[in-house]
């Protein structure tokens, strides 16, 4: 069996990878079956890569942003700014359409389905939760290198005009031996070999446990009973999965899996919660404009699929105290103000949403009344009318707040 050269170990020598001893495979994009000592330095020098590349604003057509441009590590690989959406294009003067999520505890989002059943571990696999699961607002990737090529080609992010755009900036990367000696001598002659090869490496960059799944919280250490919360965040745990008042965790599920796996703080679902249209976002000075998320614009395979407009994927909760916008459209820039407008969309409505001309208020603004039997009404929803008694208090909303903040992880506590 072929073997790598020295020179090519040398190229990776600074990503500190542990070989075995009889070296690894001969680069390749797609290597075939290997010993799992093989499989494993493959997997460290994918990751190597992918975090080279990840930082390096080279690959994009303005050379000026790299995917942690917007997806900062500082922040939980999430937005550092409080803007709704990021500026991106070849000049960095193209707003996009989203907030952009966190990339941290992705590592176990299902595959999107449209009938998502229960597995016979967690409960009733009878059960049909509809659209489940992928990546992105819209669950319209199913894995990280999916998720990976979706910025590096979008025109209003790093927007490079092909696959090949690409790959003459990482032929020009200093890393671009390393990127052979993984993949073979001649990937560069082959563009779209040397695409997949290199969102690959970015998919498995964001598969490393260190940097995107430490389960490191406070809320962590507190279930394995190293750690105590506080009165205060006791409370909020509390009315968090109170299926009577914040009833968060129905789809922000708080506790370990059977298999006791740590909980993710999702269902991985997709729903429909009519956060306020947000006029901050560019795209919506054109009135005609909506997002419906799984049934479009940025998905396309839903389109016309009435009964799925207007959902957007349930997001982890774990980090989110770090965040400074929520929601798909950053309408919110507090964890409180996000807390508080599910207590009380429907009893105060005039809190959220613009009037009218007429006075009334322009409720679900950001949704189309076509579609508003999609509108999510569990609790804390539940049929409240304007007028009707809150879910939560004032105080009770402030300690779920606090809860909220035993989740961000330790690497992430001074920021």
């Amino acid at each position: 069996m072929t073997r790598w050269n020295p020179a090519a170990l040398a190229a990776l020598a600074s990503t500190i990878i542990l070989w075995p001893s009889d070296g690894v495979p001969a680069g390749s994009v797609h290597p075939g079956p290997m010993a799992r000592a093989e499989a494993f330095a493959r997997a460290e020098a994918l990751t190597a890569l992918g975090r080279q590349m990840f930082f390096d604003p080279s690959l994009s057509a303005s050379s000026k942003q790299a995917c942690s441009s917007c997806h900062d590590p500082n922040h939980a690989f999430g937005p550092a700014s409080a803007a709704p959406v990021e500026l991106g294009g070849p000049n960095l003067d193209q707003p996009g359409l989203r907030g952009v999520p966190s990339l941290r505890y992705l590592q176990v989002a299902p595959a999107f389905t449209e009938h998502f059943y229960d597995s016979e571990d967690e409960g009733d696999e009878s059960v049909d939760n509809g659209p489940t699961g992928g990546l992105t607002w819209d669950g319209r990737a199913d894995h990280g290198k999916d998720q990976a090529s979706i910025p590096l080609l979008s025109p209003f992010e790093m927007a490079n005009k092909d696959e090949g755009a690409v790959v003459a900036a990482l032929r020009k990367a200093p890393y671009a031996d390393a990127f052979k000696a993984v993949f073979g001598d001649d990937v560069f002659d082959h563009p779209q070999d040397a695409f997949d090869a290199a969102v690959e490496a970015l998919g498995t960059f964001e598969q490393s446990s260190a940097d995107f799944y430490p389960y490191s919280s406070r809320y962590d250490a507190f279930l394995a009973g190293k750690a105590r919360l506080t009165a205060q965040e006791l409370h909020g745990r509390m009315l968090f999965e109170d299926g009577n008042k914040g009833n968060c965790a129905s789809c922000h599920l708080s506790e370990p899996a059977n298999d006791g796996e740590p909980p993710q703080f999702t269902d991985f679902g997709l729903i429909a919660i009519a956060v306020p249209r947000n006029p901050a976002i560019p795209a919506n000075a054109d009135p005609t404009y909506v997002d419906l998320g799984l049934c479009g614009p940025l998905r396309s395979d839903f389109k016309g699929r009435a009964e799925y407009c207007g959902l957007f994927k349930t997001p982890t909760l774990r980090n989110v105290a770090l965040r400074k916008n929520f929601f798909h459209n950053g309408r919110f820039h507090t964890l409180r103000e996000a807390v508080a407008f599910y207590a009380s969309r429907d009893s105060d409505p005039g809190r959220w949403y613009p009037k009218s001309a007429d006075g009334t208020v322009d409720k679900f603004d950001d949704l189309p009344k076509a579609y508003w039997g999609n509108l999510n009404t569990d609790p804390p929803f539940n049929g409240r009318k304007p007028g009707d008694k809150p879910a939560l208090t004032d105080a009770e909303i402030d300690d779920i707040v606090a809860f909220l903040g035993t989740l961000t992880d330790a690497d992430q506590a001074g920021q």
